[in-house]
């Protein structure tokens, strides 16, 4: 059984001799949307959402540079082979090789990440934007406390030192895999059984592990430093943000307030979901997705009336 019926699957150069496997299908004279996924996933993550949406997109799937099939290219001193920047520049470059001056962008977790730097280092690109269960990397770690450290431990364990995550996990990396993901879900399992198989599969790899421990390196570190660069730059175009109710987002952050700090256009509100938003309910997802951008320009109109009022 496939994932994603009807959709090719290619590696794609994206510059500096990295390639991304990515899917892509749906309708190609349809408005292009770009779903990027999170950690520890790929593409993979998807494919309900997909099914949904496949008669009114053309939908590109990459997997991150790091992440499911993709290349995994060795890091430096400051991560910035793993900076948001440098993986939004890979997607930038893959909107350009499919053809399209401008897309939309649908993205969870760190792809979601991911998403935001693409926004702002490459702002014409976007026609708007969708992000799932995120506040921005900056705040987040501004405002820690201790409820959202002991939530979100992953993130204060994954940024130390190499070798020590790489080695804790690769003693059993399904089992690490597992365990966090399904804590998570509040211990269930919302996972495709192909999807996880996938998930697995791909990131039980030591190269795998180590590139994903350099993405929160960079997430505490060169990606702060390029968000103080920003100053007070923000998104323009419209934003969409959903969070889970059953998540961390919603326990210890008011997601819809800190993104209004980051961006010019925002609307969003709280699902009733665990992190694994697109997996749990990929027709609502579906749904929201393409209710938002179907308005988008409407919005961004609006905004911009008001603006000159």
């Amino acid at each position: 059984m496939t994932l994603f019926p009807g959709f090719n699957e290619d590696r794609i150069a994206v510059g500096d001799d990295v390639h991304l496997f990515v899917r892509h299908g749906g309708s190609q004279r349809k408005p292009a949307l770009v779903l990027l996924h999170g950690y520890p996933q790929t593409s993979a993550m998807w494919h309900g959402v997909v099914a949904e949406l496949a008669m009114e997109y053309h939908i590109i799937c990459p997997d991150l540079r790091g992440y499911g099939r993709s290349d995994k290219p060795d890091s430096d001193a400051d991560h910035s082979p793993y900076s948001k920047r440098t993986m939004a520049a890979d997607i930038a470059a893959l909107i350009k090789h499919f053809g399209y001056d401008s897309v939309f962008v649908g993205a969870h977790d760190r792809g979601a990440r991911v998403a935001h730097r693409l926004g702002l280092d490459y702002p014409e690109t976007i026609d708007a934007m969708m992000l799932l269960d995120i506040a921005p990397t900056r705040e987040m770690y501004a405002n820690t406390e201790f409820n959202f450290a002991k939530l979100y431990w992953h993130w204060f364990f994954l940024i130390q030192k190499f070798p020590l995550p790489e080695t804790l996990i690769g003693a059993d990396p399904r089992r690490y895999w597992m365990m966090k993901c399904t804590t998570q879900a509040r211990n269930e399992n919302p996972f495709h059984p192909d999807a996880l198989e996938e998930y697995l599969s791909t990131f039980e790899a030591a190269d795998a592990i180590h590139a994903s421990c350099e993405d929160y390196r960079a997430a505490a570190s060169i990606d702060i430093a390029h968000d103080d660069a920003d100053d007070d730059k923000k998104l323009s175009m419209p934003l969409h943000v959903l969070w889970a109710k059953r998540g961390v987002i919603e326990t210890c952050f008011n997601a819809l307030s800190l993104w209004q700090t980051r961006a010019e256009i925002v609307t969003g509100h709280a699902m009733d979901t665990t992190h694994y938003m697109a997996e749990e309910k990929p027709a609502e997802i579906a749904h929201e997705m393409h209710q938002f951008f179907s308005s988008s320009h409407d919005l961004q109109d609006s905004a911009v009336r008001d603006d000159v009022v």
